[in-house]
């Protein structure tokens, strides 16, 4: 007996998919290329071309294109930095550089991309597969760990434990001269980073974004310390905290408590580099890996995320516009303890 369709309507078949896209978008985190290694491959386990997007959307507008193979990542996965470049793009936030972006993607062959980038570079893959018929992956690269739905960003723990060593390195002059540092760490936006590097060097006070008027518990911890002739410590704060920032925190400081050895320590862009440690290394390759079995299953427009050391799928409408939250219970106890 022969089945017939109900419907009329013809069924139209995806394009087989046959060569990717691969880049790196916005600020670099370590374990970049980890990712780009582990995406090449397993692509190419897969039988399909890979194609690396040099320097971000905008190398995508240019057709700044390199053909991947399996030796071209070799050697890569210990470094710091990512081999594609990276670059931030005014022309892409328009509707022209878009065009001129899927073109060379058309002219390329390239059947879907992978970005591995934050939450600006998702917003642009949402944007432009909302406008052409190209599929986008996203795997989380950013060292502030401050996505939503994923418990964990590349980059984000090899930024912790340079901060740390950073610190501990700071308190050894502290308590020497008797000093209080201001240490400001990356997060304009997010204080994860600054939270539990502050909890792994026994930071006296913590400043973050996500805490509001946290500002009282430094003038708890500097009279305290000034009545007790306690004058070393750790102030850890984040670069987008609402008071100001280290050096005018500083300066305030300075102001109020003449007698006190205030000093700033701003740690800047070595957060972002460094040789990956061994977790962001492997997340990195779990989630490459993971990009690409999501493209050959049909998906698009999603994050790839972790959740309790799973791979989940996080579409990018929700990455890009719900807030991430910080666990309070981390400020709490970090109070609690500088009693």
């Amino acid at each position: 007996m022969t089945i017939k369709s109900s419907s009329t309507e013809p069924v139209l078949k995806r394009k087989k998919l046959q060569k990717i896209g691969v880049f790196t978008s916005g600020g670099d985190s370590p374990g970049m290329n980890a990712a780009i290694r582990a995406v090449t491959r397993a692509a190419l386990a897969h039988k399909l071309k890979v194609v690396g997007i040099r320097r971000g959307y905008q190398g995508m507008i240019e057709g700044d294109f390199i053909n991947l193979k399996s030796s071209d990542v070799s050697g890569i996965l210990q470094l710091g930095g990512t081999m594609l470049k990276t670059a931030r793009s005014a022309e892409f936030r328009t509707s022209e550089g878009r065009e001129k972006a899927f073109q060379q993607l058309k002219k390329a062959d390239i059947d879907a991309v992978v970005v591995i980038g934050g939450d600006g570079s998702f917003t642009g893959a949402l944007i432009m597969s909302q406008e052409y018929d190209i599929s986008f992956v996203g795997i989380p690269g950013t060292i502030d760990n401050d996505m939503y739905g994923t418990d964990y960003t590349i980059g984000y723990d090899t930024a912790l434990n340079t901060v740390v060593e950073a610190v501990d390195k700071i308190k050894d002059t502290a308590r020497s001269h008797g000093r209080i540092f201001f240490v400001e760490v990356m997060g304009r936006e997010a204080g994860l980073l600054a939270l539990t590097s502050g909890i792994a060097c026994g930071a006296e006070v913590i400043l973050i974004p996500e805490a509001k008027g946290d500002f009282n518990n430094l003038k708890k911890f500097l009279d305290k310390g000034y009545k007790n002739k306690e004058t070393s410590g750790i102030v850890m704060v984040a670069e987008g905290d609402e008071a100001g920032g280290a050096i005018k925190l500083a300066e305030e400081v300075r102001k109020s408590h003449p007698d006190l050895d205030v000093r700033v320590s701003i740690l800047g862009h070595i957060q972002r580099g460094g040789s990956p440690t061994a977790k962001d290394r492997v997340n990195a390759t779990k989630m490459g890996v993971a990009a690409i079995d999501a493209l050959i299953d049909d998906q698009k427009s999603i994050m790839i995320g972790l959740d309790n050391e799973k791979i989940v799928h996080v579409p990018f409408n929700k990455a890009v516009k719900l807030n991430h939250t910080i666990d309070f219970n981390l400020l709490d106890i970090q109070k609690l303890l500088n009693i």
